[in-house]
This record gives C-alpha cells, structure tokens and sequence, in this order.
C-alpha cells in the first residue's frame, strides 16, 4: 500500500555552475541564471509503502507524517534563498531535481523501519512542472543537475 502527504513551500534560487562562465551560464539556463534570483511555490508530495498497523490500520499516521515534513523539509526550506541559506545548494544547482534528492536524504532515515519505506518524493517547480525521485543514485558530479530550471 502507498499512502501520500502533500506539503509546500515558497523559495527563491538560481541556477549557475560556478565553473562555467556567465556567458555559458546564461546560455545553459537562461533567466534563471539571473544573479539576484527568482522564486517558486514548491508543491512537495512525499509516498511511503508498507503494509498497515494491524491495531492503528495505517501505515504511518498522517499528522505524524505531516510533523515530520514540517520539520525536515517546510521549516529549512520555507521562505529562503536555497542557494545560500539552505545547504547543501551552497555547492550544488538547486534544481528541481537536486531539491527532490535533498529531500529524500532528510527524510530517508526518518520514515524507512521494518514495516514502512520511503517511496517518492514527488516536486514541483511550476504546475507543469515536476520531478520524480525514487531514492536512486545519480552518476557523476554532484552539480550534474546542469539542467534548465524554470523560470
């Protein structure tokens, strides 16, 4: 069985590599390479899989996954500018899909026992505009999320 929770958050970034040049930079992401930034309204949902309590009939209570979200993702990501305030994007793109990694690595050992597992973190940029992340390991480099963000 999978259950979901949905939260959200409201975050500024940019999208820059520091290695490469600002023309580069502009080229590979355009305005959102913009140096001062821009915002989103990050919509997160989060899916455990694991078989019902025989005594409560749930996987996990709700409000407690809801607490749990608050705490590891809302409270650190709320209203900040994440390539500065919020580690590890003071050396990593915060892309929509280092976002989904980085959030998965904070709740990973909170929500994973003997009869329940973290599933997806599902995020979305923009309405249209999400990433799944289902606890794989991406290959190479840490900013390898060199992709296009939304702007």
């Amino acid at each position: 069985m999978v259950i979901t929770r949905k939260i959200e958050f409201s975050a500024s970034h940019l999208c820059r590599n520091p290695r490469l040049s600002e023309e580069e930079n502009q080229k590979l992401f355009g305005p959102a390479a913009n140096a001062h930034g821009h915002g989103h309204n990050y919509v997160v949902e989060v899916s455990l899989e694991g078989d019902p309590d025989p005594v409560t009939g749930m996987v996990l209570d709700l409000k407690e996954l809801k607490q749990i979200l608050t705490h590891e993702v809302v409270e650190p990501y709320d209203h900040r500018f994440l390539n500065y305030e919020v580690p590890p994007f003071d050396r990593v793109i915060p892309t929509a899909e280092n976002i989904a990694r980085d959030i998965w690595q904070r709740l990973e050992p909170r929500l994973n026992d003997a009869r329940k597992k973290l599933h997806a973190v599902r995020v979305y940029e923009t309405p249209d505009l999400f990433v799944d992340y289902f606890g794989t390991q991406l290959v190479g480099d840490q900013l390898s999320g060199d992709r296009p963000c939304s702007a």
